[in-house]
């Protein structure tokens, strides 16, 4: 036996292991959510280095883009909800009077719902926001069909739909209390007298007079649902809810709690402000007398189900 055969096996040799087989590092595990991707089976699809981009809008799959169009589509909106809050609750809260809000509604009005902005701020994000979520939740869907291969509509049966989040079933539930708000003070009254520009916070003061059960019980409904809906969806934008925390972070558990409180309490003080001004002052307000008067009558007169409430 020579020298070179009685050699002691080295490290390297050791670290080869059985059969060849070489020790190597970890890879990190690819955090990108596979709903983001252009699809759950890229071995299919040419390599990134390779793909083109559709329109130049990178590599994104169509989850991507609606979750943008959503979030991004709630700014605006937010931009026309405070200046609306602030008229319809806050400033009446500092006044304590109905015609003295009038003042500062008709004042800053033409900023929000002139011919140019209230399609901008109001319209157009409220339709992207709303159909956008739709769609996501239908592509999701659809996602889920192709990844369980549901071929048959017994298969596609026993498949759940994705699970609706707290913050998607509050915007499920505004989507016809905010209707009925707009049916009633912007539709209706351009529809039987040509315009809005009557409607004021004496219109709405008059409708708490006239239909009380319903106007306090459907404000309440829309402010309820909205603050929360509010409330949370920023919370969601900023990373800040409580499914949000990250896995890492110390005393998780905690940090989670703390933020649903916090969530949560900022809601209340929305939805606290926004009736106290709301019902507090403007529902108290009372009839308007006059010709106005039977104008607003003649409009709540038309609603359905008027004569039963």
């Amino acid at each position: 036996m020579t020298e070179k055969e009685t050699e002691p096996p080295s490290v390297a040799d050791e670290e080869s292991g059985v059969m060849g087989l070489t020790e190597v590092e970890p890879s990190p595990v690819e955090e990108t959510p596979a709903e983001f991707k252009e699809g759950y089976f890229p071995a299919s699809s040419p390599p990134s280095s390779t793909r083109t981009s559709t329109l130049g809008l990178g590599n994104h799959g169509p989850a991507y883009y609606l979750s943008r169009v959503q979030k991004y589509s709630s700014y605006a909106f937010t931009v026309f909800a405070s200046f609306h809050v602030a008229n319809t609750a806050l400033i009446p809260l500092l006044t304590r009077s109905v015609s003295e809000s009038n003042r500062y509604l008709l004042l800053t009005r033409p900023y929000y719902q002139s011919t140019l902005t209230e399609p901008l701020l109001v319209a157009l994000p409220l339709i992207a926001h709303v159909s956008s979520g739709i769609a996501l939740r239908f592509y999701r869907r659809r996602q889920a069909l192709q990844r369980y291969g549901a071929e048959t509509h017994t298969d596609r049966k026993t498949i759940p739909w994705p699970a609706l989040s707290g913050t998607s079933a509050l915007g499920y539930a505004l989507i016809p209390l905010a209707g009925f708000h707009i049916w009633t003070t912007r539709i209706l009254p351009t529809y039987m007298h040509g315009d809005n520009s009557m409607i004021s916070l004496s219109y709405i003061s008059h409708g708490f007079a006239l239909k009380p059960f319903i106007s306090f019980a459907g404000f309440t409904a829309l402010v309820g649902v909205g603050a929360w809906h509010f409330a949370w969806g920023w919370a969601k934008w900023l990373s800040l809810t409580p499914p949000q925390v990250s896995e890492t972070e110390p005393k998780r558990h905690l940090v989670k709690k703390r933020r649903w409180y916090a969530i949560n309490g900022i809601s209340a003080a929305l939805a606290g402000l926004w009736l106290a001004g709301g019902l507090g002052i403007v529902g108290r307000g009372g009839k308007t007398g006059g010709w106005i008067g039977r104008e607003f009558d003649e409009l709540y007169n038309a609603m359905p189900l008027s004569k039963f409430i």
